[in-house]
């Protein structure tokens, strides 16, 4: 991952509520949540306010919305947010960590889908 791209990535988490609009998402897994229901969650914020936060999510490839009807559903980017992981941690005890580069490998296959082994 290039710097820049992790810049825009972290510059978006650093607003808390965009920053507890991505831990709801991963909590929701692939399925996502609907605009509304993330505005709700956020002590029914204004739409325009949720709208604002979700497009500034999307535009540094965090989140992904699609629409279902009338509803837009917003879910987390896994891998874009895998990759944030593995920039903060590519580098860890001088690049000779096992724990790290296995939590870093585990971390990229995650499709916020269960597995067989989850369930």
């Amino acid at each position: 991952m290039k710097e820049k791209i992790a810049l825009a990535g972290f510059s978006a988490l650093s607003h808390e509520d965009r920053l507890r609009i991505i831990r709801m998402l991963v909590v929701a897994g692939a399925e996502g949540m609907a605009a509304g229901a993330i505005a709700s969650s956020l002590d029914d914020a204004q739409p325009s306010r949720v709208s604002f936060h979700l497009k500034e999510l999307e535009h540094a490839g965090l989140v992904q919305g699609r629409r279902e009807g009338k509803s837009v559903i917003y879910s987390a980017n896994f891998p874009a947010l895998s990759d944030l992981v593995a920039f903060l941690m590519h580098d860890c005890c001088q690049g000779h960590c096992a724990y790290c580069d296995k939590a870093i490998a585990l971390f990229a296959k995650c499709t916020g889908r269960p597995t067989e082994r989850d369930a």
